[in-house]
């Protein structure tokens, strides 16, 4: 692994995806995908992101609201579980090939339909969470869905990005374990923890500066294309 560049992009990916309100994985997993096989990029994935969201907790701290938590992030962690023990059975062409697919949808669709939401009925809430967990669970990234279920509550930057990480928190530590217990973290891994853990956090602190200075509609429009272009790549390297 070439490190070096590595820990530039997993930088990048944290400041964009905490600016984005969607986490760092929609950027990280399909990057980290050049350096690392898909599942061992579901371990490292879930490593980076417990400490990610951490950061995220402590920096947004004054934002977080326990209701929106409950109706979202119990069902997310119920369904990492299922899908993390799931993707031990996904072929990893197969799983690519859904990510790739899912982030061009994802960014397409919220691009075209740029005030798009849904009902922030207790139903939505728990479809959203679950569907969130699931996807995170087999192929690593959930928060573009969890990002658009919090969305329908129009709730402020700071309580979106503290509801959010504590939701990714509960899913990714849930994952974690499952992923170890399936062979998906390797003792590099373990070793990087501590780089991961600085970069997690410098990453979200840029971020939140970022977020205090410029139009977040501006930086998530960046961050849409920028997933739409991720997951054109994607695409491109399961067809060539």
């Amino acid at each position: 692994m070439d490190n070096l560049l590595f820990y530039i992009l997993t930088l990048f990916s944290e400041i964009i995806g905490t600016v984005g309100g969607f986490g760092s994985s929609v950027f990280f997993v399909p990057m980290a995908n050049f350096f690392l096989p898909f599942h061992q990029v579901l371990g490292i994935t879930s490593l980076l992101h417990v400490f990610s969201n951490l950061s995220k907790i402590y920096l947004f701290r004054k934002g977080l609201d326990k209701g929106i938590f409950l109706k979202i992030g119990i069902p997310s962690i119920v369904f990492v579980i299922i899908g993390a023990y799931f993707s031990k059975y996904l072929n990893t062409q197969i799983a690519e090939l859904v990510l790739g697919v899912f982030l061009i949808l994802f960014a397409g669709f919220l691009l075209i339909y740029k005030d798009f939401s849904i009902k922030p009925s207790n139903a939505n809430s728990i479809v959203g969470g679950s569907l969130a967990g699931l996807m995170a669970g087999l192929i690593g990234t959930g928060g573009a869905i969890r990002g658009l279920t919090l969305a329908s509550f129009n709730v402020q930057k700071d309580a979106f990005l503290a509801t959010s990480a504590l939701i990714d928190f509960g899913v990714d530590a849930s994952r974690f374990g499952m992923y170890a217990l399936q062979g998906y973290l390797t003792k590099e891994m373990l070793w990087q923890a501590p780089i991961l853990l600085v970069i997690s956090f410098v990453g979200s602190w840029i971020g939140k500066q970022l977020l205090n200075k410029i139009p977040q509609e501006t930086f998530k429009k960046i961050a849409l294309w920028l997933i739409l272009l991720v997951g054109l790549y994607s695409l491109w390297e399961y067809l060539k």
